[in-house]
C-alpha cells in the first residue's frame, strides 16, 4: 500500500512540472523578427501570463533592434517587474473599472501607427475579463451583470467569448482593426480546448468567425437576460465583428496538449503508467467527477500491472451555481464530487487545480483528496454532500487542510486533473 504523503507529494510535484512546462520563459525566442524592424515596435498584451510574457519578451529582445514600448494588463497580484512595457492590473473573473481603463490604454497604444510599424499582442487566459471596453451604448455595469450571468449559468468559455466579442470595442478583431495599417502579431498561450486563436482572449487581434446569429442562440440557450438597449444593439449591423484582417498574424506559443505531453513523459520516467484523456474535458464539474471516478475504479479492478496508473486530463469544467453562491472553484468542486463518488476507495488519490494558481475567486489553486478525505471530514462534523450541494468546496477542503495554495503561477493552460491509482 502506498504511503499517503508519498502519493500526494508526487501529485504536487507533477503540478509544479506542469507550471514549468506552461511558463513563457524560454518559449518566445522563435517568434522574434528575423530582421531589424524599420519602424516602431509596440507591445500590448492581456491575460494572467501577460506580465510574465512581457518580461520575457524584453529579456530576449535584441539590443540592436528599435526599443520596445507598450502596455499589458494582468490580474491583480500577477504582475512582475518590467523595464519598458508598462504592466497594469485589473479584476478577474468579474471585470472592473481598472480593466476598462486598461483596455482603453491598450487601444490607444496601437492607434495612429504607420505601415512599417509592428505591434505584438501577448495574450493568455483571462484576457477577456481583463479588457472590458464595451461599445459606447453599453456601460461597465451592463457588462458586469452579463459576465455574472455567464459565469453563474455555466456558459462554456467559447460561448462566453462569442458574446463578449460583439459587445466590445477591442475584442473580436477590433484591436487589429485599430492598429492598421501597422502589422499586428498575436503570440498566444492557449487555455482553450482546441486552441482556437479567435476564442483565446476573445480574439482581439485576429479575424472573428462568430456571428450575431450565434450570439442570439447562446442567449436563448442559457437564458441570459439582457436589457432592451443591449438586445437592440445586438440586432444592428454595427455589432458585427471583422471577418478579414490583412494586417494580422498569430502563433500558438504554448498549448495544453504540448504541456500535458511533456508531463506524461516526465511521469513515465517516474515509473508511472499514464492514461491521458486529453485537454478537452468539459461539462459540469460534479458530472465529470462521476465519470472520472468510474474510470479510476474500473482500471483499479482490471489492473494486473505493478506500476501505478496516472489518469491525466485538462480542459475546463463549469459550475452552475443556481441560488447557492458558495465558495470555491470548479476544480475544488470536481474533487469534492470525486471524493463522494469514490466513497473512500482504497489506494486512489487525486489533485485538481487551475494552472493560473487561483481556482475560482479564493486563494487556492485547487485541492487534493485521499482515501481518508470523507472520514476525515466526518470526524470534525463536516458533511461532504451538504458542502457540495451548496457549492462550498473551498470551505470543505479548508476544514480538512487539503487546499493546494501556490499563489499566482504567471501562466494559464486551464484545468489540471490527476488521479493516481495503485
Amino acid at each position: 500500500m502506498p504511503e499517503q504523503q508519498t502519493a500526494i507529494h508526487f501529485l504536487q510535484q507533477l503540478f509544479q512540472q506542469t507550471i514549468i512546462a506552461a511558463s513563457p520563459i524560454n518559449k518566445l525566442e522563435p517568434y522574434l523578427p528575423p530582421q531589424k524592424p524599420s519602424g516602431k515596435v509596440i507591445v500590448v498584451g492581456a491575460g494572467k501570463a501577460a506580465a510574465a510574457m512581457a518580461a520575457e519578451w524584453e529579456r530576449i529582445w535584441p539590443s540592436s533592434y528599435p526599443p520596445l514600448n507598450g502596455v499589458v494588463v494582468t490580474r491583480y497580484g500577477h504582475s512582475i517587474p518590467t523595464k519598458h512595457i508598462k504592466v497594469l492590473e485589473a479584476s478577474h473573473p468579474l471585470p472592473d473599472s481598472a480593466g476598462q481603463l486598461a483596455a482603453q490604454t491598450l487601444l490607444n497604444a496601437v492607434q495612429g501607427l504607420r505601415a512599417n510599424d509592428q505591434v505584438y499582442f501577448l495574450v493568455s487566459g483571462g484576457a477577456s475579463a481583463l479588457t472590458t471596453l464595451p461599445v459606447n451604448s453599453i456601460s461597465l455595469a451592463d457588462k458586469q451583470a452579463i459576465n455574472k450571468q455567464l459565469l453563474s449559468h455555466g456558459v462554456p468559455i467559447d460561448a462566453m467569448n462569442t458574446i463578449r466579442k460583439h459587445l466590445s470595442q477591442i475584442k473580436g478583431g477590433r484591436l487589429a482593426l485599430a492598429a492598421a495599417p501597422a502589422s499586428i502579431t498575436t503570440l498566444v498561450i492557449s487555455d482553450v480546448a482546441g486552441d482556437n486563436i479567435s476564442t483565446i482572449g476573445s480574439g482581439a487581434a485576429v479575424p472573428d468567425p462568430t456571428t450575431l446569429s450565434e450570439v442570439h442562440d447562446i442567449i436563448v440557450r442559457y437564458n441570459i437576460q439582457l436589457p432592451e438597449h443591449i438586445t437592440a444593439y445586438l440586432q444592428s449591423a454595427i455589432a458585427e465583428t471583422p471577418k478579414v484582417l490583412p494586417n494580422s498574424s498569430a502563433h500558438l506559443v504554448i498549448t495544453p496538449n504540448q504541456v500535458f505531453d511533456n508531463i506524461c513523459h516526465w511521469a513515465e520516467k517516474q515509473n508511472m503508467e499514464v492514461l491521458y484523456l486529453g485537454d478537452r474535458i468539459g461539462g459540469e464539474a460534479r458530472e465529470v467527477a462521476q465519470v472520472m471516478a468510474g474510470i479510476a475504479l474500473y482500471h483499479q479492478q482490471q489492473r494486473h500491472k505493478t506500476k501505478p496508473l496516472l489518469i491525466l486530463s485538462g480542459g475546463e469544467t463549469t459550475v452552475t451555481l443556481g441560488k447557492h453562491q458558495g465558495r470555491g472553484g470548479r476544480n475544488s468542486e470536481f474533487l469534492l464530487a470525486l471524493a463522494i463518488a469514490l466513497n473512500g476507495a482504497e489506494n486512489i488519490y487525486a489533485l485538481a487545480a487551475d494552472t493560473d494558481g487561483i481556482d475560482g475567486s479564493e486563494d487556492n489553486a485547487g485541492a487534493w483528496i485521499t482515501p481518508h478525505t470523507l472520514s476525515k471530514a466526518e470526524q470534525i462534523g463536516v458533511s461532504a454532500n451538504s458542502m457540495l450541494n451548496s457549492h462550498y468546496a473551498y470551505d470543505f477542503f479548508a476544514a480538512i487542510q487539503q487546499l493546494l495554495i501556490t499563489g499566482p503561477t504567471l501562466t494559464n493552460i486551464n484545468d489540471f486533473r490527476a488521479i493516481l491509482v495503485f
